[in-house]
């Protein structure tokens, strides 16, 4: 009976044993909560990969989105970061030079990297810490009834306005008397959007916000001969009144009184339901070295405190299969992150009725500086654009934008740099 009871008891506890070696490993992420249709999406794809596989079980938390980076940065002081985490690309090298993040080379399949576009991955000193599915595109929208009647050409991705001619647009659109401002650029809008919008006019004029070979410098780029010519024009923009400076809303374009609209690509579902077969959507400016756009959207990461990595890099490779890119593309009109995923979408497709923004992001794209010294590059820049918008001397603004720049990065022994 004895040997019974533990022949019985062995087999049972085998049993358990098997059985709990059977459950998946739970993967912990963390997303930024936004709109509901990104949401549903990402939620959907989540149960994708749950259902898919036997080995892992991701078990996503939404955390707010004006408190995620610094929900992120208290977690990490406190050792209590996730497996996975979702980012807005320019703070990942913020995040990888603080050690909260693991290089994705050797954990993703090198293939599966090299299909995603250079705007959907993160990067610091030559290292990847972050992949995205999709991006947007900045661009010109305006309504064809307003080209015909006032005699202005359509801009063409081979053929997109100079500033001598857009100049010439908007002084003849200012005289018609049709709007009380020809031109919106969002100067109401705060935070990231001076960089994301405005630097590309920066850099369409040949500066930038820093030296770009050597992360260590912001001198001769956001205050060099190109820096200045941009912010006299910004500055012309308001005393020519070709913009609202004290814009109370951003739906003059909507509402008549704005004859072209510089916005995100976000726009268009809003804007073609209201406008459309007379919506005009075009390329951005060339003002000087070509068109320019912000580029660079919420990406997934890995900690490099994550206890499975491997469990981890298999569930971000799923959300890189060309089907879910597309997926995620077609549930919310973002632009898909590989030429594969475009090719399954209904809008970015070939042919597709919003290809011109994909198209706009693969020629005319420049990711945001990767460097940990971005959040003072933005801030500082923010602070130097409202301050040549209000009409302070521009030299002096970026001259006080290059010093608290480079102050930070000294301060920060060069971020790694060298």
């Amino acid at each position: 009976m004895r040997t019974f009871s533990r022949t019985l008891l062995a087999t049972l506890l085998t049993g358990l044993s098997a059985q709990a070696l059977a459950q998946p490993v739970e993967i912990r992420a963390w997303r930024h909560d936004t709109n509901e249709h990104e949401i549903a999406a990402s939620q959907a794809a989540i149960a994708r990969f749950n259902d898919s596989q036997n080995d892992y079980r991701v078990v996503v938390e939404l955390i707010p989105e004006g408190a995620y980076t610094e929900t992120i940065n208290a977690a990490a002081l406190a050792g209590r970061l996730p497996c996975v985490l979702d980012m807005d690309q320019p703070v990942v090298p913020n995040f990888a030079w603080a050690g909260n993040l693991a290089p994705l080379e050797g954990l993703l399949d090198q293939a599966l990297l090299d299909q995603i576009a250079s705007t959907g991955k993160g990067s610091y000193q030559g290292k990847v810490y972050s992949v995205g599915q999709y991006d947007v595109a900045l661009s010109l929208f305006t309504r064809q009834s307003t080209l015909d009647k006032h005699g202005i050409r359509k801009a063409t991705l081979e053929q997109p306005y100079s500033r001598e001619e857009f100049d010439q647009i908007l002084a003849r659109l200012k005289a018609s008397g049709d709007f009380f401002y020809p031109f919106d650029i969002n100067t109401s809008w705060s935070g990231e959007w001076a960089s994301y919008g405005f630097a590309p006019f920066l850099q369409s004029f040949g500066g930038d916000q820093i030296d770009r070979a050597s992360y260590l410098a912001s001198e001769g780029e956001l205050n060099g001969e190109a820096a200045e010519a941009w912010g006299e024009w910004m500055r012309s923009l308001v005393t020519k009144g070709y913009i609202d400076r004290r814009a109370a809303d951003d739906k003059g374009f909507l509402r008549g009184r704005v004859a072209i609209h510089y916005n995100g690509s976000w726009a268009v579902g809003e804007y073609s339901e209201l406008l459309g077969d007379d919506l005009v959507v075009m390329p951005t400016l060339d003002l000087g070295q070509g068109p320019v756009i912000g580029s660079g959207s919420w990406h997934w990461g890995i900690s490099s405190s994550c206890p499975d990595k491997e469990g981890a890099a298999r569930f971000v490779s799923f959300l890189l299969q060309p089907e879910e890119i597309a997926a995620m593309a077609d549930a919310t009109s973002l632009i898909p992150t590989s030429a594969a995923a475009a090719a399954l979408t209904e809008h970015y497709r070939e042919g597709g009725s919003r290809r011109m923004f994909y198209d706009y992001s693969e020629r005319f794209a420049r990711i945001r500086p990767e460097t940990p010294a971005y959040p003072v590059i933005s801030s500082s820049f923010e602070k130097a654009v409202n301050d040549i918008l209000d009409g302070r001397d521009v030299l002096d603004s970026l001259d006080a934008a290059v010093a608290v720049i480079e102050r930070n990065i000294r301060d920060n022994n060069g971020y790694g740099f060298q």
